[in-house]
């Protein structure tokens, strides 16, 4: 991962239009409010693309929802690693028009305004957003190739609204898609990981997190998560597997061949790693499966190729997830089968943007998740 300079890092309000306030203004007739003008514009973390990348907050006008369209009122935004790696230019929206777009991707919030015709939503229904949506067949990512949730409003298509329950808190919520997701997407649907089968999860942070927990969901067993630092490691075993080792200790694949018995059924590798594959091929067993997560520009690699092929094993890329774990999740979470309380690692205003990127590439306090407030 390249680094981001200091100056990348500096936020700079600037208004992009001459509007009026952004916040509301009342009008008063006699000493009495008669009516309150709706705000026109609002704040907005916005990244400009090109040779030298920024990161800026922004005072641009409120969007209008079109057809099959409504205007939502984010309440929280989860801070992701892929954020961090389309600021330091790692990745590059692939279907964006322009080279200035809205970030966030991780979105809940209240519908505040229908577009035309719009009848399956309701103003005040809460929700959590698709990363993405459909267009013609291709997959384009909110708040990569077109606007997202970094901001005081964002508009959504119809179909990418998922009801969330009253109980179900909105800094928990944003990041179900893609934090939480993508790991269960990769593990039940990639992996096809089956009860009782030994699995192993390199980097514990903010997808392997997720990942632990929701194998011991699915009966996973043993859990054996591998990370470089030690809070890592405890939090793994806090929150539900069975073992936990440093990666860098010599007798790291015999502990993990005693501890499953017989190999790894499934590795997953969330760090985005290329050491991490080439450490995690050696684990595992007959026709064990190496799924690659985390997400990285590095070329793939794998030593051992006559071994890889003798026994069968199966190297698997794995990307984000279908509308469908998005809801089953969400059902998950309603029936209290799983817990997302302990991933909020902090909440921060939406002003902070910077500093909350900055914290989650620096790992300052080890986080899951950092969501922002607008």
């Amino acid at each position: 991962m390249r680094g981001i300079s200091n100056e990348q890092w500096q936020i700079q309000i600037r208004k992009s239009v001459s509007v009026p306030p952004a916040r509301p203004a009342y009008h008063v007739a006699e000493g009495t409010i008669d009516h309150l003008e709706e705000p026109m514009t609002m704040l907005a973390a916005r990244l400009h693309l090109g040779p030298q990348r920024r990161l800026e907050l922004e005072e641009v006008p409120i969007p209008e929802p079109g057809p099959d369209q409504v205007l939502v009122k984010v309440e929280a935004a989860g801070v992701c690693l892929s954020d961090v790696h389309l600021i330091d230019g790692t990745l590059t929206p692939l279907f964006l028009k322009g080279d200035v777009v809205t970030l966030g991707h991780e979105v809940a919030g209240t519908v505040h305004t229908l577009g035309p015709n719009v009848t399956t939503a309701r103003v005040g229904d809460r929700v959590l957003l698709q990363a993405g949506e459909l267009r013609n067949g291709a997959t384009f990512t909110r708040g990569v190739d077109y606007d997202g949730g970094w901001a005081e409003y964002t508009l959504a298509r119809v179909d990418t609204l998922v009801p969330i329950p009253d109980e179900l808190p909105f800094e928990q919520a944003c990041f179900i898609p893609d934090a939480v997701s993508t790991p269960w997407a990769a593990i039940t649907a990639t992996a096809e990981v089956k009860p009782a089968e030994p699995v192993g999860v390199w980097g514990v942070g903010g997808l392997g997190a997720h990942g632990v927990q929701l194998l011991r969901v699915i009966g996973a067993a043993p859990i054996i998560a591998v990370d470089p630092l030690p809070a890592a490691r405890e939090r793994a075993l806090e929150l539900g597997a069975d073992f936990a080792f440093d990666p860098t200790d010599p007798a790291l694949r015999q502990k993990i061949w005693a501890a499953s018995g017989s190999g790894l059924a499934a590795a997953f590798d969330f760090a985005g790693v290329a050491a991490v594959r080439e450490q995690a091929v050696t684990c595992l067993a007959p026709q064990g499966r190496l799924v690659l997560v985390g997400l990285t520009d590095k070329p793939i690699s794998i030593t051992g190729g006559t071994a890889f092929s003798f026994f069968q094993q199966q190297l698997r890329g794995h990307y984000g997830s279908a509308p469908e774990h998005v809801t089953q999740l969400v059902r998950l979470q309603g029936l209290g089968r799983i817990d997302f309380a302990r991933s909020v690692s902090a909440v921060v205003p939406l002003a902070d943007a910077a500093k909350a990127v900055h914290a989650l590439e620096a790992k300052e306090g080890n986080p899951i998740r950092i969501v922002l407030r607008p």
